[in-house]
């Protein structure tokens, strides 16, 4: 982190073996993989030294008991929290935890699976950080001797693993929505690599076990018609909605008002005294159904802001791309860092507007966060820095005080206003800049 505070300094001497070393083979390659040494490591520790706490894992069991004792009516789904509220994808994926813990009762054995789900997903996480930050766009200036991009790579994936709360939501926590968006993450990197499809069914999945997914909606309907069109566009709804359905058929054949009902419900009240973001606002005004409803109207405001003004509808030759029906229209092949900014910032939209954020939610976007501060070069990276760790005290301030929250909205906002004002990643990716000819050698003919 310390190299990313330094200004660059050009140097015109070739560099040191050692430093060339630290440039081509640490940097870009060991050192990933030594931080998910580390990380293993940190996390095994964390399990060993610190006590489970219970919250939902029994509840978790409980709700999933009813489909395998036959009972697949949804409204009859319950644990000691309440009523099942999450989509048949839940139910599966804790059905088989159920197997495997003994009916829930190895919680050693449960976080050590949690422990491989979060070195999976941090792995996926630097992969797609890995397609950004080395998209060949123009050549790297110097910094120190060393490649600008492995030092910046470095950082942000340092970022991506300083966080306590999101280590406690993985292995003391065993909350579900570590798995929606361990299969969010793997989705992102199928289509990247253009494997629309099986991204697509991914992503439906994610959403079969938490709804949250959804704030990646927007951008990835954007993304999809840039590439696809509308003709492309729809096959791939048309699987994500067969997923869904195949997925509930055992609900929806049993009693289907209640599936959707329970499962899909967006309008749910959520209880003030778990809220990290609202809680300066008092009980009464954050249970007002005008401000749900206000925050939803400023979630569609800033969508179509993005949309417009970021994400391409401005251009010609996107709303072409996007909304013409020729089978000769000319569709870009949009940039990694164009994909990921539109999809983290459209994740971001929704946590900025989200009624209200449990402890458990930090898990649907601290990941983002790094890329998200380097997508504002008007902000210097020791106040990104204090940024990051503003919303990281915000999270772990239990319960949450009216000033956490005060700080974690100035931190959404400060962060959001940044993204507004800020050059977004160009849609397509720049061919890579020539290099130039040795001093003194002829130019090649």
């Amino acid at each position: 982190l310390f190299c990313a505070f330094v200004p660059t300094m050009p140097t015109t001497r070739q560099p040191h073996f050692f430093v060339r070393i630290l440039q081509y083979v640490l940097l870009p390659t060991v050192f990933p993989r030594l931080l998910l040494i580390a990380e293993l490591l940190g996390t095994l520790f964390i399990i060993y030294r610190v006590p489970y706490t219970e919250i939902d894992w029994i509840a978790y069991m409980q709700e999933v008991k009813g489909p395998l004792t036959g009972q697949w009516d949804y409204s009859q789904l319950r644990g000691d929290t309440g009523p099942l509220v999450y989509p048949a994808g839940f139910v599966y994926l804790y059905m088989a935890l159920y197997y495997l813990t003994g009916e829930g009762n190895n919680i050693f054995l449960a976080q050590l699976i949690f422990l491989g789900l979060y070195i999976a997903m941090i792995t996926v996480v630097a992969k797609i950080y890995q397609l950004v930050i080395y998209e060949n766009r123009s050549t790297p200036k110097p910094f120190m001797g060393l490649s600008s991009r492995n030092v910046l790579y470095a950082a942000l994936l340092v970022m991506t693993c300083m966080s306590r709360r999101v280590h406690s939501l993985f292995v003391l926590r065993l909350f579900n929505d570590c798995w929606a968006m361990f299969l969010l993450y793997c989705a992102i990197l199928l289509i990247l690599r253009r494997r629309w499809y099986l991204g697509s069914a991914l992503y439906s999945l994610a959403v079969s076990i938490k709804m949250n997914v959804f704030l990646f909606a927007p951008g990835l309907g954007v993304l999809m018609l840039l590439e696809r069109g509308i003709a492309g566009t729809v096959p791939l709804l048309l699987l994500c909605a067969a997923i869904q359905v195949a997925l509930g058929t055992p609900f929806l054949l049993t009693n289907w008002r209640t599936y959707v009902h329970g499962a899909f419900e967006f309008g749910r009240v959520f209880f003030f005294k778990w809220t990290v973001n609202w809680r300066f606002l008092g009980e009464r005004l954050f249970l007002d159904k005008r401000l749900a409803l206000g925050l939803l109207a400023l979630q569609a405001l800033l969508i179509g802001l993005f949309w417009t003004f970021k994400w391409g509808l401005r251009m010609p030759a996107m709303r072409r791309a996007m909304f013409s029906l020729h089978p000769k229209v000319i569709r870009p092949r949009l940039s990694y860092r164009f994909m990921v900014a539109v999809l983290f910032t459209s994740n971001f939209l929704g946590i900025v507007c989200c009624r209200s954020m449990h402890y458990q939610f930090y898990v649907w976007y601290y990941h983002t966060l790094p890329l998200l501060l380097w997508l504002v070069p008007a902000i210097p990276w020791p106040v990104k820095v204090g940024m990051l760790l503003t919303i990281e005290y915000a999270w772990n301030v239990y319960p949450s005080t009216a000033l956490s929250s005060y700080l974690l909205q100035l931190a959404h906002w400060a962060l959001l206003l940044g993204l507004l004002g800020s050059a977004f990643p160009a849609p397509t990716a720049a061919p890579p800049r020539p290099a130039l000819p040795a001093k003194g050698r002829p130019k090649a003919q």
